[in-house]
């Protein structure tokens, strides 16, 4: 016998043959041939013209060192350009900003290692050869009240001016407080604390020898809390 006919004798593997007149398979081909022309139909049906915003964007929050993510659902035809913009300034796609398209519809943009610095508003700009669409939402970041550099510790005379100055950051905006020799700083004239955007200063005027002593400062928001000491001598 030869190898050929061997071969078309052979019976083939279980599992592998297809009786045609069996209802389970008939109805399964319906089935997919039903699915098929829904599928071209829809596609037929679609219509030129400009994008759509079909979901909006959405405010997120970004805790500080992790990832957010923008998406929207659109609809386009033909196929949109999708470009991303954070305060009308384009984003690459990259390490940092990554264009995400997760179904036909649905596309996002994904912010990764969050910083204070991601905070602003974020745009979606869709557009193909009949029109363009926009769309913008906020990326919110909430950072621990934190004490990026403490201050300097000092020696002055006695009648002289001392500043003390901190560089704070947190988001919510933190809480800030000093103290002296672990009681809280009484503000009056000659001594008080200011507290900027990013800097705290602690000043006092006409330092006298009871002035000296161990001062901190200390920030706290809902996220965390962080102090740093200096020593303050008059001599």
């Amino acid at each position: 016998m030869s190898k050929a006919a061997a071969a078309k004798k052979a019976a083939p593997p279980p599992g592998c043959t297809i009786d045609i007149n069996d209802p389970k398979v008939q109805d399964a081909a319906i089935k997919i041939q039903a699915s098929y022309r829904g599928h071209r139909s829809r596609k037929e049906l679609r219509e030129k013209g400009p994008p759509r915003i079909l979901k909006e964007l959405k405010d997120v929050v970004l805790i500080e060192g992790s990832a957010a993510k923008l998406d929207c659902r659109v609809s386009a035809f033909p196929d949109p350009l999708i470009r991303w913009f954070k305060d009308g300034q384009e984003l690459k796609d990259g390490p940092k900003y990554r264009y995400v398209f997760e179904d036909p519809d649905v596309v996002a943009l994904v912010v990764r290692d969050g910083t204070l610095s991601d905070l602003g508003k974020y745009t979606i700009s869709i557009s193909n050869t009949f029109g363009e669409a926009f769309d913008s939402a906020k990326i919110i970041i909430e950072v621990p009240g934190k004490i990026q550099k403490g201050p300097d510790s000092v020696k002055v005379k006695v009648g002289q001016t001392v500043k003390l100055v901190a560089h704070i950051s947190g988001e919510p905006e933190p809480d800030v407080g000093w103290a002296k020799d672990g009681e809280d700083v009484e503000e009056d004239d000659r001594l008080f604390y200011d507290i900027g955007e990013d800097t705290t200063t602690l000043t006092i005027k006409n330092a006298t020898k009871a002035d000296a002593g161990k001062y901190e400062v200390f920030v706290e928001n809902s996220l965390g809390m962080d102090q740093s000491f200096a020593r303050v001598d008059v001599i």
